[in-house]
C-alpha cells in the first residue's frame, strides 16, 4: 500500500530493450533443437557393440556410446526408460540397421557406472562463471501435499556449473547433496577445465580464503572476482601487500558496490544465471534417477545435450535502450 500510495514520485529504472542482429540464423538454431533428424555414421555402426572382456565377468553387449546415446534421447526428449528403449527400436528399425537395442533394465543399471568423455581442451584463455542451483527429486508434488496433507519425503540436490562466459557452455559440473559448501566444490568444478583460467566469478557465497587459494595454486595470473560479504574487513597487510580481496575492498570503499561491479566485471555473473535457467527449461527442473551414481550421469548427460544445442547457434544483441 505505502508504494502504491506514492508511485508517482518513486524512481523507476527503465527496462533495457534489446535487439537480435541474427534472428534468421538464431531461429533456425532453434528449430533444430527439436529436430528428429537421426543418423549412424559407420564408426558409430562399429562402435555399437562392446569391446570382449578381457577379465572375468559376463561379456557386455552394448558399448558406452550405445548407452550415451539412449540416455541422451531420454533426457532430451523427457522420456520414461521403456519409452526410450522403444524410440530407439523404432529408429534403428526405419534406418534398416541389424543393431541390438538395450532394454530399459541395462539403461538402468549402465547409468550408473558410465563414464562420460571429457571436452578435449581448446587451449584458449577461459572467463569462468560460477554458480549452483536447486534440482528437486522425484515425489509426490506439491499439491498432493497440501491436498491431503499427506507427509512428505522430497528433497533435492544441489547443482554447480562453472560457465565460459564467451560461449555460454557449461564446462564443468558437480551433483552434490543440499547441504554442501558451494565453495568446498571450487576443486572438483577445476579439475575439469584443461584450459588456462584467466579470470574465476562467483557470488557471496564463494568469499572464503581457501576459494582464493586454490584458484591461485592452479592459475597463478587468474583474477577472482568475488563480492566481499558486507561485514568483510581487511587483512593484516592490506597496507604492505593487499590481496586481491583487499583490493576489492578499496574499490568497494571508493565507488560503492555498483562502481565495484562495473569495474570488476562482476556483472558478467548474470550469464551463468542465464545458463541455469536454460538448463532448467530445456533439460528439467527435477532429477529422476533414484540413486546419486545415475542422478550424476543424467546431469552429465543433460549437460552435453545443452552444450550440443547451444553450437548451433546464439543470439547476437545489440542494445537499443
Amino acid at each position: 500500500m505505502p508504494f502504491k500510495a506514492n508511485a508517482d514520485s518513486r524512481y523507476r529504472i527503465l527496462k533495457q530493450r534489446f535487439r537480435v542482429t541474427n534472428w534468421a540464423k538464431y531461429d533456425a538454431a532453434l528449430r533444430g533443437r527439436g529436430s528428429l533428424m537421426i543418423w549412424f555414421t559407420d564408426a558409430a555402426i562399429a562402435a555399437w557393440k562392446a569391446k570382449p572382456r578381457t577379465t572375468r565377468g559376463g561379456q557386455p553387449r552394448y558399448s558406452a556410446l550405445a548407452i550415451t546415446t539412449a540416455l541422451t534421447l531420454h533426457t532430451v526428449f523427457r522420456l520414461a526408460l521403456r519409452q526410450t528403449e522403444g524410440l530407439i527400436s523404432s529408429i534403428i528399425a526405419l534406418l534398416g540397421l541389424d543393431l541390438a537395442v538395450p532394454d530399459h533394465s541395462t539403461l538402468s543399471r549402465r547409468a550408473g557406472t558410465l563414464e562420460m568423455p571429457r571436452p578435449d581442451p581448446g587451449g584458449r584463455p577461459v572467463d569462468l562463471l560460477v554458480d549452483s542451483t536447486g534440482l528437486q527429486l522425484c515425489g509426490p508434488d506439491e499439491w498432493l501435499v497440501e491436498k491431503h496433507g499427506s507427509r512428505t519425503r522430497r528433497s533435492w540436490r544441489k547443482l554447480h556449473i562453472g560457465v565460459e562466459a564467451d560461449t555460454g557452455q557449461i564446462m564443468a559440473a558437480t551433483l552434490t547433496t543440499s547441504d554442501v559448501d558451494d565453495a568446498s566444490q571450487v576443486r572438483p568444478l577445476l579439475d575439469q577445465v584443461a584450459d588456462p583460467i584467466v579470470s574465476f566469478t562467483a557470488d557471496g557465497a564463494y568469499d572464503q580464503h581457501a576459494v582464493y587459494c586454490e584458484v591461485a595454486a592452479r592459475h597463478a595470473a587468474a583474477i577472482v572476482i568475488v563480492p566481499p560479504r558486507s561485514s568483510a574487513v581487511p587483512s593484516a597487510t592490506a597496507e604492505t601487500a593487499p590481496t586481491q580481496r583487499d583490493q576489492h575492498l578499496r574499490t568497494i570503499a571508493e565507488r560503492g558496490r555498483m562502481g565495484w561491479q562495473k569495474v570488476s566485471g562482476y556483472n558478467w555473473h548474470a550469464l551463468v544465471e542465464a545458463d541455469i535457467a536454460r538448463f532448467k527449461r530445456v533439460i528439467g527442473g527435477a532429477l529422476r534417477s533414484r540413486t546419486d551414481a545415475r542422478r550424476a550421469t543424467e546431469v552429465a548427460i543433460g549437460v552435453g545435450a545443452l552444450n550440443r544445442m547451444l553450437e548451433l547457434g546464439r543470439p547476437e544483441y545489440v542494445r537499443l535502450a
